[in-house]
């Protein structure tokens, strides 16, 4: 999958499950409970334990398109792509990181905060560009960037819930992550995987209006 046709199926998904859990034996289950909830585009960070075997993993499956994220050395690239990742995801702006992902021919979102970031992402040839962390104003700060810079292709995540994730498609987001509203560390703690599964149902249906 080239980079141009990820941002295109995640601009169709709308949405992405993202985990990011220290406990080893939740990794597997919390992500096959998202799955049976709906979400096709998923993202497993490398500070997950076992990451990139779950990668190698969920990645075998066709109906899945699967990325890393936290991604910040060009080593992490190597790594990722091996294991099946189609799309990379980092929190800050890196050349070099950026480079090596479509040296691959994979998607790279590096982390951005700042209209500056965005277009230094942007013009490094990051076509999608991460807001990270998602800003307390949301919304207005996304449509506000757009404004002038209408060729972005934004996406927040640490932030984004099922109360606002609408009104961030709504003001011109490319698409949103969930991270915590999907996976509740304490759920994951308690191994109520249902509960995962319940929550990827409702968040969808909180971004299937914004189609």
């Amino acid at each position: 999958m080239k980079p141009e046709e990820f941002a295109a199926f995640f601009g169709e998904q709308r949405a992405s499950a993202i985990l990011r859990t220290s406990i080893a034996e939740a990794v597997e289950p919390a992500m096959d409970a998202a799955v049976r909830g709906g979400f096709r585009v998923i993202e497993f960070t490398l500070t997950t334990p076992r990451a990139l075997e779950c990668i190698e993993r969920f990645s075998a499956r066709s109906d899945l398109v699967v990325g890393a994220g936290t991604v910040i050395e060009v080593d992490d690239v190597d790594r990722a792509v091996r294991a099946g990742a189609r799309f990379l995801v980092s929190p800050v702006v890196d050349e070099a990181v950026i480079e090596r992902a479509l040296s691959h021919g994979v998607a790279i979102m590096p982390g951005t905060r700042t209209p500056t970031e965005m277009l230094r992402a942007w013009r490094a040839g990051a076509g999608l560009q991460k807001i990270f962390p998602a800003p307390t104003e949301g919304p207005v700060f996304c449509s506000a960037c757009l404004g002038p810079l209408p060729f972005l292709r934004l996406v927040p995540t640490s932030g984004v819930d099922g109360e606002n994730a609408a009104a961030w498609l709504a003001a011109g987001a490319w698409a949103v992550g969930f991270v915590a509203p999907l996976f509740d560390p304490r759920v994951l703690a308690e191994g109520r995987f249902d509960r995962v599964e319940q929550r990827a149902r409702e968040l969808l249906a909180a971004v299937a209006d914004q189609h």
